[in-house]
């Protein structure tokens, strides 16, 4: 019961945040709302595939302008780790859960 609750609340969670478009209206200021957001971004990448940082920028300005800062969040919550300019998704284990904020 609490997985369908959990699916609820992120499906919540993405359809106020995401246009039909997909891009993000604004980054959540609300801890666990911006952790479901993340992740949902994330999750768009390839597991231990390496990006460039020109490539990560690139792809999260397709959801929104402030890529620096959703970087950065991929970084401290570990969905993503960085060695010098390339970034490499984390596997979900590392993954900051917002299931347990």
């Amino acid at each position: 019961m609490k997985s369908l609750t959990n699916e609820a609340y992120k499906a919540s969670v993405i359809n106020n945040f995401m246009t039909r478009e997909g891009r993000l209206r604004h980054i959540p200021a609300q801890y666990k709302k911006k952790l479901v957001i993340l992740e949902h971004l994330v999750e768009q990448l390839e597991e231990g595939r390496v990006y460039p940082e020109k490539e990560i920028n690139a792809y999260i300005q397709t959801y929104h302008e402030d890529f620096a800062t959703i970087r950065r969040e991929f970084i401290i919550h570990e969905y993503m780790r960085r060695d010098r300019e390339m970034y490499v998704r984390n596997p979900r284990e590392r993954w900051t859960k917002w299931e347990e904020v």
